[in-house]
């Protein structure tokens, strides 16, 4: 009896011909997703531009071999680094991802989108400098945001069915298969050669979730999206160059990545690809907290005047969330480091009962080491709420909701604070938009003199003229201090 097996090369799987098609062919008009498109790309450039305040993630940046440049190179904004695309997509997705403060998409998979960003921004600003080196022309912030508005798209739409977390993994293969297949586009690859590449991610190795849990917590998941994001660029050139693909990389029985890392399942679609994830992306405006505790955040700030002089008073802090938020957030026991406490819905919640804020700071080990944060966490309890679970994964609301009642020694209790949606949800665009804003102008001062301030914010306040900047004069500009 014959135990061979049939070597017919075998047609692409679909997920990868469907995804290949839509980057190469779909065109972007959706007016709200490329508007709200331009500002996910200001706000993760502010994210970046504070991140630069923190040594353990300017430690990680720059050439692999200090002293290199690379002539027509991505510049690395507000540094003086000038990379390949390669390392300046991971140096970018590093400093925008850092501070865990850009864009979020939650649905079965959880992740943020904008860190696709490091690819697009490197790549677009290498080819730009390119093509005019060679007398062609550069790439315009327009074609950026419709990158974007792919990549988010790609992401967001695979995490809606299909939760790589529950089976181990991060979200970061969704940055990788993105940011590969927005790249892929932007190079000029055609559409075999972006199926081959599209089939390289699944072949990969695949990054493990145990650095974003108890009890292993720690700042890889900083850089991971930097670089998921810069693998993509890698694989991208590697299809460009002639590299051949592997058709049935994830169907292949026993070897493919459905039978090895996926339980044996198939990914699950809903809907096809459009601009969908982009006009409903969540921001984080307000505070750099894991988003499943925004509104957590936000119910202790309002209850803050009232608990300010009480601290000591509180008997029991009650928490009522939703099933994700237990399940990534819900943490006690020691922290051991900022990556650790931004991941823990009793610290979130603690920090703005006693100070009435949240921001990065608040993580680091100055403010952690007040007794009062762990004598609240111990005080604390997580309780699912099985309709705020249900409306969490409901298309139509799409809510992250957290409630909070404080209960005192003496009996008495303070009326329970509710916040269904975030500041960033796009039912609070209204109010939110301003917020951003005003968040991304703090960064620039960060960073930036006035008068370069003043020059930066002229130059986006008009969107339509800004979509038409070349993309490496745009990156000039920001490369300034």
């Amino acid at each position: 009896m014959s135990s061979s097996f049939s070597n017919v090369r075998p047609q692409p799987d679909k997920v990868l011909i469907d995804i290949a098609n839509y980057v190469l062919n779909y065109q972007v008009k959706s007016d709200l997703a490329l508007e709200t498109a331009h500002y996910c790309l200001l706000d993760s450039i502010g994210c970046g531009l504070e991140a630069l305040s923190y040594p353990a993630c300017t430690k990680l940046l720059g050439p692999v071999v200090p002293g290199t440049i690379v002539p027509n190179g991505a510049k690395v904004f507000a540094t003086n680094y000038q990379l390949d695309p390669i390392q300046a997509a991971f140096n970018i997705g590093t400093m925008i991802r850092w501070l865990d403060y850009n864009d979020t998409w939650l649905a079965a998979e959880w992740g943020h989108p904008s860190d696709n960003l490091g690819a697009i921004l490197a790549v677009a600003d290498w080819l730009s400098r390119t093509n005019i080196a060679n007398k062609q022309q550069p790439l315009t912030i327009h074609d950026v945001l419709v990158a974007m508005v792919k990549a988010h798209e790609i992401q967001g739409v695979i995490a809606l069915e299909n939760s790589f977390n529950a089976v181990g993994l991060d979200h970061v293969i969704l940055v990788k298969l993105a940011s590969t297949a927005v790249t892929a586009q932007m190079l000029g690859l055609n559409l075999e050669q972006t199926i081959n590449a599209l089939s390289l991610v699944f072949t990969d190795g695949q990054a493990l979730r145990t650095y974003r849990h108890s009890p292993n917590t720690g700042s890889r998941k900083s850089w991971a999206a930097g670089d998921a994001t810069a693998r993509g660029v890698r694989l991208a050139l590697m299809a460009k160059a002639g590299e051949m693909g592997y058709p049935s990389a994830l169907t292949a029985k026993t070897w493919g990545f459905y039978d090895v890392s996926f339980k044996g399942q198939a990914f699950r679609f809903t809907q096809d690809y459009q601009t969908y994830v982009m006009e409903n992306i969540l921001f984080k405006i307000s505070y750099p907290a894991e988003f499943h505790s925004q509104t957590a955040v936000e119910c202790a700030i309002i209850l803050h005047p009232q608990v300010k002089n009480r601290i000591g008073q509180i008997k029991k802090i009650t928490i009522r969330t939703h099933k994700s938020a237990i399940r990534i957030i819900d943490k006690k026991g020691p922290l051991y480091n900022p990556a650790d406490r931004d991941h823990c819905i009793q610290y979130i919640v603690a920090v703005p009962l006693v100070y009435g804020r949240l921001t990065a700071a608040d993580y680091e080990d100055e403010v952690a080491k007040n007794p009062q944060i762990d004598i609240l966490r111990d005080k604390m309890v997580c309780i699912e709420d099985m309709q705020f679970s249900k409306d969490y994964l409901d298309p139509d609301k799409r809510s992250i909701a957290n409630a909070i009642t404080i209960e005192f020694n003496d009996g008495s209790k303070l009326d329970e604070v509710v916040c269904e949606y975030p500041v960033g949800h796009k039912c609070r665009r209204d109010e939110g938009i301003p917020l951003l804003m005003a968040k991304f102008k703090t960064n620039l001062s960060r960073v930036y003199t006035p008068k370069l301030q003043e020059q930066i914010l002229a130059v986006i306040s008009n969107k339509n003229k800004f979509s038409q900047m070349p993309v490496n004069g745009f990156i000039d500009l920001l490369a300034k201090k």
